[in-house]
């Protein structure tokens, strides 16, 4: 087949130029360029940290990017498989596999329940003031493909894959490819290592998902979850005190903080009473939790007309 203007164009070999011993070395190619960036295949710049993403072929040189490519994902996982073969399965995308059944897919299948499992028992047990819906709507979020696509381009899994020339070719990945191979790597771990290995990696690695679905898709109604909480756990109920009040009467706000019994914690600003006590309780819970607070003392109050 002739080649393309656009292969010709960077191909020392398709005009004259200077001899063998001066010529000028090639451009790398996308194989050679793959980094660490959110999806991207064929980077401009290789990254210092990168490992090439290599295609199906059987040469040498490709079966050691792939040992590189497992002593570098166990490094990212920091755990060392007892059966490396699970891991490479878990990495090798069907376009770069022998067979569908030699890629990643019955590993993500399996993935994909267990992490379900352990997010559904992280939040059961450490959140136990929320709903069933809260549960659900918070899970469903943590484990959805934008997070966990997220996750493992954090962590690097992408500069791991295993792939076939067509995706090494391609400018970017299917979104789907990160996110599924993040599920497979945790199947794997998961039968290598156990259930506990699995849990304590993805209490660590999805720290911030869960905290960012916590915040956004949790129960609104944050002083009803604080007298529960307060009432089991500390036998005491809340009590929102004002603190200031700013602005003119149209217009006012308000500065209120919780108080359990004889513990203080950060208040907040609302529009109105009722607002402000919401993210007071928010502000509480978030102590409580041993988390940053969601509303701070210091936001800007409505401007005084």
């Amino acid at each position: 087949m002739p080649a393309s203007p656009e292969d010709t164009a960077d191909d020392p070999s398709s005009s004259a130029g200077p001899s063998p011993d001066t010529a000028t070395p090639s451009p790398p190619s996308n194989s050679d360029l793959a980094g660490p960036g959110q999806f991207i295949a064929d980077q401009r710049k290789p990254h210092a940290d990168s490992i090439r993403l290599i295609d199906s072929t059987s040469n040498e040189a490709n079966h050691i990017d792939a040992d590189a490519k497992l002593q570098r994902c166990q490094e990212i996982l920091d755990y060392r498989f007892k059966t490396p073969s699970l891991l490479l399965s878990a990495l090798t995308h069907a376009s770069g596999a022998a067979n569908r059944l030699a890629s990643n897919e019955r590993l993500e299948f399996l993935g994909d329940a267990v992490l379900g499992l352990t997010v559904c028992r992280w939040l059961f047990e450490d959140y136990p003031e929320y709903t069933e819906g809260d549960l659900t709507k918070i899970k469903s979020a943590v484990v959805s493909r934008r997070a966990c696509g997220r996750t493992a381009c954090k962590l690097g899994l992408d500069e791991c894959l295993i792939v076939g020339r067509g995706v090494t070719r391609n400018r970017s990945y299917p979104r789907s490819l990160v996110s599924d191979v993040f599920e497979s790597v945790i199947a794997a771990l998961y039968l290598d290592g156990g259930a506990d290995v699995v849990c304590d990696r993805l209490k660590l690695w999805l720290a911030d998902e869960v905290k960012l679905a916590v915040d956004t898709q949790g129960s609104g109604n944050h002083k009803s979850v604080l007298q529960q909480y307060a009432q089991r756990e500390l036998s005491a109920t809340p009590v929102y005190r004002l603190i200031r009040e700013s602005g003119p009467d149209h217009r006012k706000a308000f500065l209120i903080g919780a108080v359990i019994g004889e513990q203080e914690f950060p208040p907040a600003w609302g529009n109105n009473k009722k607002d402000a006590e919401q993210r007071a309780a928010a502000n509480a819970l978030a102590t409580l939790h041993e988390q940053p607070i969601p509303h701070s003392s210091e936001e800007q109050e409505p401007a005084s007309t």
